[in-house]
């Protein structure tokens, strides 16, 4: 719970219209699920942010920063603690040359879109992802043999106490699904991206096509968050979730998708119990056929 003198000491840094308690995180993630947070702040700017985690912080109050939420299944229990969110206002976009500039906040669909009109090529594989660019770098997202540590220059963060740095592509210690960041206290505020000059056809031609195959092959018309479980070395996980027979199984409202099996999809009434249910229970097959382990793509968020 959040206390009355926590609650006056924020109206200090935020507007108390951006501040919402007992906010129902099912709103905030595609996954369409989970409870309630004690307290979710709409974040306006990078000033306002710095203040706010240098209080976090100093008193102790566990926070979660949320993009689009979507590669994020929250417990049905919610979150005991400050949600901090940033996709709606920090969406700015700028094209230096052959440099984006993109805040944390901003779609990777729309900064690929960017590049696009402005005939830069190396961004077409993000087209169709649906999360912002600040949780694309800090999981080094991808999809279909690009992925952000190809297209990132450097990245612009805020340590724990609100101070402003900026990690070159080394620094970041891009692997796969993973960054220096998800081992750091850091927040990434915004990414310069250093792409090619390209011909605008053949860019939207590329970028057209992930589309398509996108759409053939994934189950878009349900809520998910993208691909469940991370690709095992030497194997797809798709393929073994198939191979062990897996597709079309459900657990309360959850169901691995029959149209791409690395796809565990909310049918319309999951709860987020049914979705970790279902997602040990892939595991624990998978595991028992072929001694692979897979292991989540997703951010589990409260307690399960």
């Amino acid at each position: 719970m959040i206390s009355q003198a926590v609650r006056e000491a924020l109206q200090k840094f935020i507007p108390a219209e951006n501040i919402f308690y007992k906010e129902p995180l099912s709103k905030h993630t595609t996954f369409r699920v989970g409870g309630e947070a004690d307290c979710f702040i709409k974040i306006r700017d990078e000033k306002e942010l710095a203040a706010l985690l240098a209080y976090l912080n100093k008193v102790g109050l566990p926070y979660f920063i949320m993009g689009n939420g979507s590669n994020l299944l929250v417990s049905d229990e919610g979150y005991r603690g400050v949600i901090l969110q940033l996709a709606e206002a920090f969406q700015d976009i700028r094209v230096r040359g052959e440099r984006i500039y993109a805040q944390a906040g901003a779609r990777l669909s729309k900064v690929a879109n960017a590049a696009l009109e402005h005939g830069l090529s190396g961004m077409e594989f993000a087209a169709g992802i649906p999360g912002t660019v600040g949780g694309g770098v800090v999981m080094n997202a991808g999809a279909y043999d690009g992925e952000m540590k190809q297209v990132v220059d450097s990245v612009t963060v805020l340590d724990r106490d609100g101070n402003r740095l900026e990690l070159d592509n080394d620094t970041m210690e891009f692997g796969y699904r993973t960054s220096a960041i998800k081992s750091q206290p850091f927040i990434v505020t915004e990414c310069c991206f250093r792409l090619r000059k390209g011909e605008k056809e053949a860019i939207a031609a590329r970028t057209e096509e992930l589309q398509r195959k996108r759409k053939e092959k994934q189950p878009l018309e349900y809520p998910s968050a993208g691909s469940t479980f991370k690709r095992p070395e030497g194997y797809f996980a798709g393929k073994l979730i198939m191979d062990a027979g897996l597709a079309g199984e459900s657990i309360g409202g959850a169901q691995v998708s029959e149209k791409h099996c690395g796809f565990i999809i909310n049918t319309g009434n999951a709860t987020a119990a049914d979705i970790r249910r279902l997602i040990a229970r892939v595991q624990e097959e998978v595991d028992r056929c072929f001694h692979v382990r897979l292991e989540p793509e997703v951010i589990f968020l409260g307690k399960f």
